[in-house]
């Protein structure tokens, strides 16, 4: 089994789903896709990381990208996509992504909604969760799609396509050093949303192992789940 990973810049990688996927014995093959462009197949599992970029911009990589994903999605592949892969994937499924009310930057609260407690991966974590955020825009729920958890600055955080392919705003697969990247590659995020590296760094490790308790769950049952 082969999983694809979609980079858009080199300090966004998937962290967490990397180790999970060595545990189970699935190759990962890498693709910085503004400057590798795309492979020529999406893999048994896409995996499309963030970036600091809109979907929204008129860079011709973008609209590629966000075909090969809709082909994927349609064509029954499991696809996972974080922050601005999430978006791409709205996208992708034909719903509007937009600025936000606010900068989400650091620990954000969620809640899932009443699917989200029935669904085979969110469903067997607590109905409010503390995950890590760095995004300033959000999206609508996609046609055909399940709403999963929403906070109060973005009523809707995740959605699942089917069985497998779900898209989330937030990161599980965040690890220490992909922090202190953000920190490093995106202080004006920072300065805009009044934070520091260190206050955005505290704030997230309490609550670091339980994401990679998601992001475990949901490689797992996307690597395992049946077309």
């Amino acid at each position: 089994m082969r999983a694809v990973c979609l980079k858009h810049v080199p300090f966004e990688g998937p962290g967490a789903f990397a180790t999970a996927l060595t545990n189970l014995g699935v190759s990962l093959d890498y693709y910085l896709v503004p400057k590798d462009g795309l492979p020529s197949d999406p893999g048994d599992l896409l995996i499309v990381m963030g970036g600091p970029m809109s979907v929204n911009d008129s860079d011709q990589w973008i609209a590629e990208e966000t075909a090969f994903i809709r082909s994927a999605i349609l064509a029954g592949k499991a696809v996972l996509g974080v922050c601005l892969g999430s978006q791409l994937m709205a996208k992708a499924l034909g719903a509007a992504v937009r600025p936000g009310r606010a900068l989400e930057i650091g620990k954000t609260r969620i809640h899932l909604t009443e699917e989200g407690k029935k669904d085979p991966v969110f469903g067997s974590f607590p109905e409010a969760l503390s995950v890590f955020e760095w995004h300033g825009e959000v999206f609508d729920l996609p046609q055909d799609c399940v709403a999963l958890a929403g906070s109060e600055i973005a009523p809707l955080q995740a959605f699942r396509f089917g069985s497998r392919a779900y898209g989330l705003l937030f990161h599980v697969e965040v690890e220490t050093e992909g922090i202190d990247a953000l920190c490093r590659e995106c202080g004006p995020d920072l300065a805009r949303a009044q934070l520091t590296a260190q206050q955005v760094l505290m704030g997230a490790l309490p609550h670091m192992w339980l994401s990679h308790e998601i992001a475990h769950r949901l490689i797992g049952h996307l690597v395992s789940t049946p077309r």
